[in-house]
């Protein structure tokens, strides 16, 4: 049965102490299983609306568990950097739900079929920011790295949102990108929800998170971090002609 897949991959995560805990104790009460069916859109309206109140929020991308909070919220923002003892300086990606939306938020300078190829996927794709996004939001930089990641539960719930989501991977920096929401306990109570799918991916090579490549300049790319897709993603990238710059 699903459920018992899903408890069994939690279980992965797990030492041998937590998963004793897990069985005596309940979970905290704003830890979500998300199962397959109809439920799904049901919590990820709820997910939204905590996003849309100004809260923070844990869920599964393609990659890695992250957290979340409206990229439109200055308050939100500022939470998600103390939540994660993160470095103000360093900037946030955005998430948002269709390909169509990423030309509301970013510069494009690719073709459209290209756009498509690498999105939805686990690839930050990095161009000029508009001014239609929040000023305070990475305000160092006018770039604006964004994603769309191939899980269903995000995009229904940035979807829902009508607006695009801030998300960084839900650990303390410097410490290890979690695979399951076990591996981020510490911070379940710092959120206002976590929502659960089971350990994602099968290998730990997920932990590299998304591929993260630099199209803001027409006809070039540079490459910011490796991540789990870079084979694919450059040679895609090769087979539009984009050439390599440091």
């Amino acid at each position: 049965m699903k459920w018992l897949a899903l408890f069994h991959r939690s279980a992965q995560c797990m030492s041998s102490a937590a998963v004793n805990r897990l069985a005596i104790n309940s979970p905290m009460n704003n830890v979500v299983q998300i199962l397959e069916g109809p439920s799904v859109a049901c919590h990820a309206k709820k997910a939204a609306a905590a996003l849309i109140s100004g809260q923070v929020i844990a869920l599964p991308t393609d990659t890695l568990y992250g957290i979340a909070a409206l990229a439109q919220n200055n308050l939100a923002v500022e939470n998600i950097y103390k939540i994660k003892k993160r470095n103000s300086t360093k900037p946030l990606a955005i998430c948002v739900a269709e390909v169509a939306d990423v030309y509301h938020w970013g510069k494009v300078t690719i073709p459209h079929s290209l756009l498509n190829s690498l999105l939805p996927g686990p690839v930050t794709l990095v161009f000029q920011r508009t001014p239609q996004l929040n000023p305070a939001l990475n305000p160092g930089t006018d770039l604006v790295g964004i994603r769309i990641p191939d899980e269903e539960f995000i995009r229904t719930v940035v979807k829902y949102c009508g607006t695009p989501i801030a998300l960084t991977s839900a650990n303390i920096s410097t410490k290890e990108s979690p695979l399951c929401v076990e591996e981020f306990s510490e911070l379940w109570g710092k959120l206002h929800s976590v929502y659960d799918t089971g350990r994602i991916g099968e290998q730990t090579d997920c932990r590299e998170g998304s591929t993260i490549i630099d199209l803001s300049q027409t006809g070039s790319y540079r490459l910011i971090r490796r991540g789990i897709a870079y084979k694919r993603t450059v040679q895609v990238l090769q087979e539009y002609n984009l050439s390599l710059v440091d």
